[in-house]
């Protein structure tokens, strides 16, 4: 990891949008092409409102990550709502449990190198990703 995580709060919209932004320096600090930029903020735009919405808020954690032989950007969101009872289902494409497209969960994964959930009915949810630079 390269220096300490950036702590965001996610309580109302406007924190999905610093959230966005503080993805995108960090995306632009580990000199990750303006396409995989754009892919890790999408996908860190649909986690942030997830954390939001499905989560009733919670926090990001931002972080510059080096392994060695390249630079990224690791993400995660941490809420404590009431978690994700099926995960399987969750992850089909076009399942949605709001008004939304259906993509949030499955579409972020796709968009991402690394993707990490833990959840649990009752529990919250924990999601982690990495972007790393090509």
């Amino acid at each position: 990891m390269l220096g300490e995580p950036q702590r965001l709060e996610i309580a109302d919209d406007k924190d999905v949008v610093r959230v966005r932004q503080a993805v995108r320096v960090a995306a632009v600090a580990a000199r990750l092409p303006l396409v995989d930029q754009t892919k890790l903020v999408t996908a860190a735009s649909e986690l942030a409102r997830n954390t939001l919405i499905h989560g009733g808020g919670g926090f990001a954690l931002v972080v510059g990550v080096h392994n060695g032989r390249r630079a990224g950007v690791r993400a995660e969101f941490v809420d404590s709502g009431p978690g994700i009872a099926d995960l399987a289902l969750a992850f089909t494409d076009g399942y949605t449990t709001g008004s939304g497209l259906g993509l949030g969960l499955s579409g972020s994964r796709r968009l991402v190198d690394e993707f990490e959930i833990d959840t649990a009915a009752g529990s919250g949810t924990r999601v982690a990703v990495t972007k790393w630079a090509r």
